[in-house]
Formats: structure tokens, sequence, C-alpha cells
């Protein structure tokens, strides 16, 4: 691409940034959510565009010009001030889930490698259950001994359910951050603990369907499993997603790919917090309460399906409609930001 095609083709979302920013500076709570979603996808444009001028054109003023705007709008969307409660309304409504939309095919891999090993550690406990040992070590002998007496260990006392919520919740914030921090060498940590975990929970699974208590544990799980496992896929998925910036950057450099990478994964599992929450209530006081356990599957499924649907459809912009799609530019539903 030659410079005059480059600045042909790239002007006018530069320029449209440029008004944005010039409305933010003075009041970003003036933009509405559009206008603050159009804010995030022309600033990705910009530092895309400005990847490519580096590459090609090194020493003209269009690169130099670039920095400086994608600087600017760095400030803007980054900027350390304090979150207002529209801004943290947005960011649920549109950006999180957009987000996890995002990354969604890293999720996806971190799923499959921690259902692959669960199965595989499920198989070989339920047909040997020696083989236990072999995946979990000498450290898992009482466990052992408790279910081979026909006892599990999923009944918290309601006097003590309350600290038991907060520990199970600070339990699934480390996991989460771990499993996300993983990401920082090339995403094998990441996947190192995500088949750990997958070992773990499928070779327990395989020794209480050895001993006929597997339908105990499923009970137990089966109120929170659904949200909890969603958000350790989810961190999964943004630390491989930013092991695979590590190692195919693009047109960026390793680093700024690595600190693009991140800052997003770090606002999806923010972003998952009040979830880890929920989970853990949940946990602490349903999962081993007498509640029959068609009410907890029931409770499963519902909180589960709902955060999906939450995930893969709130925040998509509208597709138009074949109407919208023959009005000239200059009624185009986005020409306000148009130069």
């Amino acid at each position: 691409m030659n410079l005059e095609r480059f600045l042909q083709q790239r002007k006018p979302n530069w320029q449209a940034l440029e008004t944005l920013l010039q409305r933010a500076s003075r009041n970003l709570g003036e933009l509405s959510a559009g206008e603050l979603d159009e804010l995030g996808r022309l600033y990705r444009m910009v530092t895309s565009d400005l990847a490519l001028a580096q590459r090609d054109f090194p020493t003209q003023q269009v690169t130099h010009y670039l920095n400086q705007l994608a600087g600017r709008a760095h400030s803007v969307i980054y900027g350390g001030g304090p979150i207002s409660r529209r801004a943290l309304a947005t960011f649920y409504t549109a950006g999180f889930p957009q987000l996890y939309r995002a990354i969604l095919p890293y999720t996806t891999v971190a799923f499959v490698l921690f259902l692959l090993t669960a199965l595989i550690a499920f198989v070989l406990v339920w047909r040997d259950p020696h083989a236990i040992y072999v995946i979990q070590g000498a450290a898992v002998e009482p466990l052992v001994r408790q279910v081979e007496a026909g006892n599990l260990w999923t009944d918290i006392p309601p006097a003590v359910r309350s600290a038991a919520s907060a520990t199970i919740l600070t339990n699934n914030i480390q996991v989460t951050f771990i499993t996300f921090a993983g990401g920082i060498s090339a995403g094998i940590f990441t996947a190192w603990i995500l088949a750990l975990n997958g070992l773990h929970i499928g070779s327990i699974f395989g020794l209480l369907q050895f001993h006929g208590l597997a339908l105990g544990l499923a009970e137990f799980v089966a109120a929170h499993g659904p949200v909890e496992l969603s958000i350790i896929f989810a961190a999964g998925g943004c630390g491989l997603y930013v092991g695979d910036g590590l190692l195919r950057p693009g047109l960026q450099s390793r680093r700024a790919a690595l600190v693009r990478r991140a800052r997003q994964s770090v606002q999806l599992i923010l972003g998952c917090a009040p979830l880890l929450v929920f989970s853990g209530i949940i946990e602490g006081f349903i999962s081993p309460s007498g509640a029959p356990w068609l009410l907890k599957v029931a409770i499963g499924l519902l909180t589960g399906g709902a955060l999906h649907f939450y995930w893969l459809r709130a925040g998509r912009r509208p597709t138009k409609t074949p109407a919208d799609q023959t009005l000239p530019d200059n009624h185009a539903p986005n020409a306000h930001v148009q130069p």
C-alpha cells in the first residue's frame, strides 16, 4: 500500500476519532453508550494503522501523528480517573460480553483441554481405582479411605457455611487469577493448570463412580458448577489469548501485543469478580444444603444458561435492515461521527 492510498482510506477514521476525543476531553460522560463503543473501535483501528505505518512509512509525518493520536486515545480510554456508574453500566451491558466473545475461540480450547483430561482420568480411575495415586500422588490417600468407607466430604454444617463460603470464594479467585497469569509463559502454564484441574476432577469422579457415590458429588456441584467452571474456562481462555499474543504478535511488537491482550484479559477477569462472589455464595449455602437435587440442577441450568446467553447476546450492534442499507452515507446511523 502506498502512502497516498493509505491516507485516503484511513484518514476519515482518524478525523472521527479526533472529534470524539475532543468531546471526551471536556467530559467523557457526555458520550453515549454507542459513542463510547465507537471510541473503542476507532482506537483499535488507529493502533492497527499505527503498526502499519511504523512498518511501511517509519520516517513519514503520518507515523508521528498516529503515535500521538493513539496516545491521546489511550489516555482517555484507560485514564485512571474514578469509574462512573454510567461507565460501569456500559461495561456490563456491552464491553464485558464483547470481551468474552473476542476470546471465545481460546475459551473453547481451554474447555476442550479440561474436558479431555477429565474424561481420560475418569475412565482410568473408574477401571482401576489405584490409578488415582498415579494421577494425584500419595496425598490423596485420606480421601480414598473416606470414599472406600462410603462417605463424601461435601457436607458443610449450617453453622460454618458463612466461613466456608468465604474460603471457597478466596480459592475460586486464586484459581482464576493463576490460570490467567499462566499466559505470560506463552500459555504453557495455563494449559498445565487446566489439564491438572481436569485430571483432578476426573479422577475423583472416577473413584466415586467405582464406589457408587458419583451422583452424590454431582448433586453437590450441580447448583454452582456451571457458573464456576465457566469462569475458570474464561480465565483459561484469557491465559491462552495472552500466550498466543506472545507467540504470534502479528504486526505489533511482542511487548505491544502482550500489553494490549493482557489489558483486555484483565478487564474480562475483573468483570467476572461479581460472578465469582455469586458462585461462592451458591457453593457455600445452596450446594451443601438439604434442598432437593432437582432444585439444585435447576439452579445450575438457569444460572449457567443465563450467563452464557448474556455473554453471547448482550452488547451486539443491531444489524442493518434492507432499508438501512439503501440509505445514502450521510443518512447512515453512524454518520454523526464522520468528518
